[in-house]
């Protein structure tokens, strides 16, 4: 599970800086930089206030930072629609 690249992705996406996502998440730029780089790993009350933020479900924040062996018995081809569906609706502000 890469929980801090599907932040980071969904930040991007967003077209939020880390400064703004961490005042609104309510945590530190450090700590979410942390995060976005694999160097620490969240709690679940930060994460529910990070998707909040970025207002995605906390499951597709989940969804996007699983690794391919991590979706097993999910075909690949119905992953990657998922995840471009998942993309788009970041997409939708």
């Amino acid at each position: 599970m890469n929980i801090g690249k599907a932040i980071k992705l969904c930040r991007s996406r967003k077209g939020m800086t880390q400064g703004i996502l961490a005042k609104k998440a309510q945590i530190s730029v450090p700590y979410l930089s942390q995060l976005e780089q694999g160097k620490r790993d969240p709690t679940l009350s930060a994460l529910e206030r990070i998707a909040n933020s970025l207002e995605v479900p906390l499951n597709i924040l989940f969804f996007l930072g699983a690794e391919r062996d991590e979706i097993d018995g999910m075909k690949p081809e119905l992953a990657e629609k998922l995840s471009h569906l998942a993309l788009q609706l970041l997409d939708e502000k």
